[in-house]
């Protein structure tokens, strides 16, 4: 089973780790988007992505300090560098070194910069939300044209090289959407987290985010390679709801 996620807005480079390093899948591709970003003006970059005028000067100092030579730069491991509430449930940085090899090879993060990480790859600090609508050529007007093939490609290619016969998608909508669905060679299967509330159960964005990153961990650390076994998932007071789930969409409430 492969299992994808998406990555965080903020990030964590206070502590660097000296674990499992790795490097991206794609390079040129990012040094693309990176010197067509470093044209933007800071004021550009908050029109563009909506930010405050503090994180736009952030990510234009981002942008101008990013070094293209591998190894060079401020780096951290995917995994641990974003910090937001999906990792917080994937708690990668307690991980043995035999779930990291494992995860390794099972776990991808969707990027708007980097298309696609392993979780120890080494990132530089960013911010490109992949439903970004950042025109890159005459011919690439977002993210999703930039990207699509290469990562529909990579993944099929994981799912090949593992033997796996299932994709478990723990993205968001903007990042999965990066995904052709129709072109992936294998049942894609996702989780739903929902919190009870009053007669019904609904989903809390923050306990969903949290309980992806939970579900993608209790699927690494057991190894999980069915849609079967990943129904055992139990964690935090979540349980599986047959009633209503469907072969390609499992519910999961608490409450």
């Amino acid at each position: 089973m492969i299992t994808v996620l998406s990555p965080a807005k903020n990030l964590d480079y206070d502590q660097i780790d000296n674990q499992l390093a790795t490097q991206p899948l794609f390079t040129k591709e990012p040094e693309k988007l990176i010197k067509k970003l470093r044209k933007l003006k800071p004021a550009d970059i908050s029109d563009l992505m909506h930010l405050s005028p503090k994180l736009s000067d952030l990510n234009y100092e981002r942008y101008k300090s990013f070094e293209f030579e591998e190894g060079k730069g401020e780096l951290k491991q995917a995994a641990l560098a974003f910090n937001g509430e999906v990792y917080n449930g994937l708690k990668a940085e307690l991980y043995t070194e035999d779930e990291l090899e494992y995860a390794q090879k099972h776990l991808r993060i969707l990027s708007g910069l980097y298309g696609i990480l392993k979780p120890m790859d080494l990132i530089q600090p960013y911010r490109l939300e992949m439903g970004t609508r950042f025109e890159i050529d005459a011919n690439t007007k977002n993210l999703y044209q930039f990207w699509t093939k290469k990562v529909t490609k990579e993944i099929n290619s994981i799912l090949k090289e593992t033997e796996s016969t299932v994709l478990f998608n723990l993205a968001s909508q903007e990042y999965f959407k990066a995904v052709d669905v129709k072109s992936v060679k294998a049942p894609i299967v996702s989780a739903v987290f929902k919190e009870a509330k009053g007669d019904t159960y609904k989903p809390i964005m923050v306990f969903a985010k949290k309980a992806r990153g939970m579900m993608a961990s209790f699927i690494l650390k057991n190894k999980i390679r069915t849609v079967e076994e990943a129904k055992s998932f139990d964690e935090e007071g979540y349980i599986y709801r047959s009633e209503f789930s469907t072969d390609l969409e499992l519910v999961f409430t608490r409450g």
